[in-house]
């Protein structure tokens, strides 16, 4: 996130208590995953803090290092096999959840190869314009972007749950906005604003209690 540890431990906490609220209008299992993204996103928003401690000089290289690579695992390693997973276990019928199958492949596969990626090549750490600026080699290239921007977003825009969509939409602006004006920073900002986000999280589980569970007992 932009500016510092401070803005990172708060923004940690309010997204914390959005995920402790979200999880508490959970009805269903299936429901889980995807409720557990703001909780998720708060943990990933609390080790970023760290990092700055470290690129302040208060923490040590090695712990900065360790920081920084845990905050890479899941937003470049994880998220992109976590996200289209969620979906498809929220999807309320099997052809909504048949319909995430290319985007859990695509995620999948995005997902091996940058934890391939992660630890073939170095990661470089640095600050840049008061963002974090996260670098690998093998994961800085337009084909792998583009590979993560569809397992991360293309499943929520194809989702048959509105706010899912809404909360597509809403990442994919964030996402080309970040691109377009610190793009040297994507990782930092666009999950740290993907995280803000969240809130859409909330309002959809707040406002549907009287709609769910799905009818989830068909198989994929």
């Amino acid at each position: 996130m932009c500016f510092s540890a401070t803005a990172n431990f708060v923004g940690s906490g309010v997204l914390g208590a959005i995920g402790v609220v979200t999880l508490t209008r959970v009805k269903h299992r299936r429901e889980l995953l995807f409720a557990s993204l703001p909780t998720l996103f708060a943990i990933h928003q609390f080790i970023e803090g760290f990092v700055w401690l470290g690129l302040d000089g208060v923490l040590s290289p090695g712990v900065t290092h360790g920081m920084g690579a845990a905050f890479m695992l899941y937003a470049q390693g994880l998220l992109p096999f976590l996200l289209p997973l969620s979906v498809l276990l929220f999807e309320p019928d099997v052809r909504s959840r048949r319909r995430m199958l290319p985007f859990l492949v695509v995620g999948g596969l995005t997902t091996l190869f940058i934890l391939w990626a992660l630890t073939a090549y170095p990661l470089e750490i640095s600050v840049r314009g008061n963002s974090i600026v996260y670098l690998n080699q093998a994961t800085n290239n337009t084909f792998v972007a583009v590979l993560y921007v569809i397992a991360t977003c293309g499943s929520l825009l194809f989702s048959k749950v509105k706010d899912m969509v809404i909360f597509g939409v809403a990442n994919l602006a964030i996402l080309l906005i970040v691109m377009a004006v610190k793009r040297y920073a994507f990782t930092s900002l666009w999950c740290a604003y993907a995280a803000a986000a969240s809130i859409i999280i909330l309002a959809y589980f707040w406002k549907s209690s009287g709609e769910r569970p799905f009818r989830y007992a068909e198989s994929i």
